[in-house]
């Protein structure tokens, strides 16, 4: 009986060991996953806050880091991007370029595919708005409101200041063809939602750049709501 005490005993101290050894947040961040506890907002926020003082380095060594969790590589471009992206010199961009490209094409969290589709339209605009814009746009339809808002915020962002025919093409071109596969549910719509009315935002914004001729190519349903 006795040694069977210590057995339980042994166990029940290395079990809590083995958890008091474990970084708090991979452990919230594992139950968050699933949405069982914080809000992604709430989660993304507190790293970032987090994160805010580290040196570009750092955030670079954490985005390359495989095993660093989606929610913290999130918060770590978001900081990189909005205090180092626009200070990158043009030989330390092909190696930033291609750290964010790995990390992208190796995740599958649609909150770290925002984050490096922004950041990549920030450091190379010519390369990436063509690629990244679109993947932006597309994303404000994913059913996660915090992707859906995270998305939409980046492309406002990165069109507020452009008068360039060529950005708002593409615009254009990406919003036509989504509106277009969406039209038969859109044929009995008075007012627009939260998402088709950021859309009808953005449409607008690339109308006036190309002008209202662009509108002969939308559907009809579209006509009538703008």
């Amino acid at each position: 009986m006795k040694i069977l005490f210590c057995l339980f005993l042994f166990l029940a101290l290395l079990s809590n060991g083995l958890l008091w050894a474990q970084d708090a947040d991979d452990i919230n961040e594992a139950n968050i996953a699933s949405g069982a506890i914080f809000d992604d907002k709430a989660l993304l926020d507190g790293y970032t806050q987090k994160y805010a003082n580290e040196p570009r380095e750092i955030l670079l060594d954490m985005i390359a880091d495989d095993s660093l969790g989606a929610y913290k590589c999130t918060a770590a471009v978001m900081v990189f991007k909005n205090k180092y992206a626009n200070e990158v010199l043009s030989k330390d961009k092909p190696n930033i370029l291609k750290i964010l490209l790995r990390r992208l094409n190796r995740s599958d969290s649609p909150f770290v595919q925002v984050a490096i589709e922004d950041a990549l339209v920030v450091l190379d605009r010519f390369d990436y708005f063509e690629s990244m814009v679109p993947a932006l746009i597309q994303k404000i339809d994913h059913y996660n409101p915090v992707v859906s808002t995270m998305a939409y915020d980046d492309v406002v962002d990165i069109t507020s200041n452009s008068l360039y025919p060529r950005e708002a093409r593409i615009v254009f071109d990406t919003l036509r063809k989504i509106l277009f596969l969406s039209r038969n549910k859109l044929q009995n719509v008075t007012t627009p939602g939260k998402r088709l009315q950021e859309k009808l935002d953005l449409l607008r914004w690339s109308i006036k750049i190309l002008g209202t001729q662009e509108l002969k190519h939308l559907p009809s349903e579209i006509i009538n709501l703008l």
